[in-house]
């Protein structure tokens, strides 16, 4: 009754404790058909004359277990990506037979019992050996699979769900036993209730051990092949062929208690073991005791080494690095989680954590933990080096369950620390040894978040630069325009009260206002790469457009000829080269503005001014930020360039020194059907 208690009071826990999870729903629905099938069992023992009614209950609540206890396995603790897959679906849909075969096969087909009443034994039928052999496999698969859960957890994830693992498989142990026993002798044996209740007692207990002591919410992923490897398939067929070596030899005993108490005392010593397997502290001990006795030192250098790098380098972000270098340390010392804080203005805060909780866990810049770690220049022992810090700082390491502190150093000076929490084997002593490997890991560590750190500085600096380059392009574009305004500014005192030029005035400054606004339009709307939009312009029409707004003894010659451009950005390339020129001239020199086509459509652009040198040509003149002008921005011509380029053009230079320059802007013909094109500028 005890174990019925327990049993029912622990699934309505597992639903209580996350309702919304399918595990916990298949956990207690699993514990509820084993509690029926239970009771059901020991009312057909207690009650031989309605035995009948009883069995078919207990059968109908047993071909429940299958399906439940496959689902709890494959899914607990296992992350969403690792639950579910086809051949899991497959098995789950495949386990409603059981139900199904309980519900309409009648009771005479798994089972007679001639003398119930004398001896609690039932005989297998047909149906029944079937039956049992089914159910038998899926158990061995949630075993399976409940053992690959648990080898895939790292140490700290492995310590939380020990020991509820342990309680599920305890209990699908014992069914894994009743079963077998049941086929290899074709008869089920009612006197194993016990036994089975035991399982049940013994798998609440380290349940509740570990949902109270040791929390839960740990997800692991299983790789596919985890299973081919499973401890549980060796054991399960070295057990069943044991099993089948010496059920003939169980017969000639003769006395039933000292059978039942062999078999009791076995499978306490194999739950025994799996314990002890399977506890990280023994682990630790065995190892510290082999390293003492046996070898030189308590670590594989080089193998923590390569470890530790291996698993840096394979994160493929930035919190996966952060992660992985906690999580090394915390496996590799045996620590229950970690937590890396970086220094912050005035204090160091958690950055990342492993198995920890210190979101808002902060020590200051001036604390006196800070003040051992940069004059020790060593790791601080939570528990031995803290006789010289502030009571409230010792108090703070005690109630966080903080073991030891880890400095970063980078280029000496102290950026960050790793904070180890307590250890899984508290009786563990650490050595120099340990300090030294904590040291060593701790050098990688910060080397990994000083590049990290040059990563995002590099990063942020690259987006000075665009919105530099940005800026600077964008004042050249006003320059131009301000250029043109000047110009106005000075013809207007002696040209104001003519009636002609105050209407060029005017549409000069709706040109420039349209232009201005244009601007700020595609500033809202910035993206990495200018978008054109090409189609077929006249050249003509461009550059009496971007004349219009300049004032000075400029001529334009030349027919209309189609080409394939963005008039706009074409238009700005040709009122910056007109300036230029305008600039380079002497006074009163007229800049000739030819239009016209060969191969290719262009632009012309002549002045009189004082030319350029083939070098100059060569190694300045298209050069980003590079300007003979007292106010320049060195980026007209750079633009200018890119611009044409991007339409599949190219801007060509005639110079002598002395006798004034040709630009020349050659562009695509247009094509016949005129289409609309959207190409992207490089």
């Amino acid at each position: 009754m005890a174990a019925i208690a327990l049993g029912a009071s622990y699934s309505v826990y597992a639903v209580a404790r996350d309702h919304r999870s399918v595990t916990s729903w298949a956990l207690a629905l699993a514990l509820l058909s084993a509690v029926f099938f239970l009771g059901f069992d020991f009312m057909a023992s207690a009650y031989p004359g309605s035995f009948l009614y009883w069995k078919k209950c207990a059968i109908i609540s047993e071909s429940l277990m299958p399906g439940l206890w496959f689902l709890f396995s494959a899914t607990y603790a296992r992350k969403q990506e690792s639950r579910f897959t086809a051949g899991r679906v497959s098995l789950l849909a495949a386990s409603l037979v059981f139900p199904a075969a309980a519900v309409y096969l009648p009771l005479e087909s798994f089972f007679f019992s001639p003398d119930f009443d004398v001896e609690k034994i039932l005989f297998l039928g047909s149906a029944g050996f079937v039956f049992y052999v089914g159910v038998l496999f899926y158990m061995i698969l949630a075993a399976i699979n409940l053992e690959a859960t648990l080898r895939t957890a790292s140490g700290t994830a492995k310590w939380k769900i020990k020991f509820e693992t342990i309680g599920a498989g305890a209990l699908i142990a014992a069914l894994i036993f009743y079963y077998s026993q049941g086929l290899l002798y074709r008869s089920i044996n009612m006197e194993f209730l016990p036994l089975r209740s035991l399982a049940m007692i013994a798998a609440i207990g380290f349940m509740a051990y570990s949902s109270f002591m040791r929390g839960n919410g740990v997800k692991v992923y299983v790789s596919k092949d985890m299973a081919y490897r499973s401890v549980v398939l060796f054991i399960v067929s070295i057990y069943l062929i044991a099993l089948g070596i010496i059920g003939e030899g169980m017969k000639h005993f003769g006395e039933p208690a000292k059978q039942h108490m062999i078999v009791l005392l076995a499978f306490l010593s194999v739950l025994a073991l799996v314990i002890v397997l399977l506890s990280e502290k023994i682990k630790r001990k065995i190892k510290v005791f082999l390293h003492k006795n046996f070898y030189s030192n308590k670590y594989d250098y080089r193998s923590q080494w390569l470890k530790y790098t291996e698993r840096i380098s394979s994160s493929k972000s930035r919190e996966e690095v952060l992660q992985a270098i906690l999580s090394g340390f915390a496996e590799t010392f045996g620590m229950k989680g970690a937590a890396l804080l970086l220094r912050e203005g005035d204090s160091y805060r958690a950055v990342s954590e492993f198995e920890t909780y210190f979101s808002r866990f902060s020590i200051g810049t001036q604390s006196g933990i800070v003040d051992y770690l940069k004059r020790k220049d060593w790791v601080l022992n939570a528990s031995e080096d803290t006789s010289s810090l502030p009571a409230e700082e010792r108090e703070c390491l005690q109630q966080n369950d903080i073991a030891f502190v880890v400095p970063l150093v980078i280029d000496a000076d102290l950026a960050g620390l790793i904070v180890l929490k307590g250890p899984l084997n508290r009786s563990e002593t650490c050595t120099y040894e340990d300090y030294d490997l904590m040291k060593t890991l701790s050098s990688q560590a910060s080397s990994t978040v000083l590049n990290l750190r040059l990563i995002d500085e590099l990063a942020n600096a690259r987006e000075l630069e665009t919105a530099g380059r940005i800026s600077a392009f964008v004042v050249h574009d006003l320059k131009n325009h301000v250029s043109s305004l000047s110009m106005m500014v000075e013809n207007a005192d002696e040209h104001m009260d003519n009636p002609e030029f105050q209407k060029d005035m005017v549409g000069s400054l709706r040109s420039t206002v349209k232009k201005m606004n244009a601007l700020i339009s595609r500033l809202r709307n910035i993206k990495e790469k200018a978008a054109l939009n090409l189609r077929s312009a006249d050249l003509r029409a461009i550059a009496e457009d971007a004349l219009g707004g300049v004032s000075g003894d400029v001529r334009l010659e030349g027919s209309s000829v189609l080409a394939e451009a963005d008039p706009e950005e074409i238009q700005k390339v040709v009122l910056n080269i007109v300036l230029n020129a305008i600039e380079a001239s002497p006074v009163r020199s007229t800049v000739l503005v030819e239009v016209g086509a060969s191969d290719r459509a262009y632009i012309s652009v002549r002045d009189g001014g004082c030319g350029m040198s083939a070098e100059f040509i060569e190694t300045r003149l298209f050069k980003p930020f590079s300007t003979t002008k007292k106010k320049g921005l060195g980026i007209g011509l750079y633009q200018c360039k890119q611009v044409v380029e991007a339409h599949g053009g190219a801007i060509e230079v005639a110079s002598h020194p002395g006798k004034g320059t040709v630009f020349t802007i050659k562009l695509p013909l247009a094509k016949r059907d005129d289409n609309v094109l959207n190409f992207q500028a490089s």
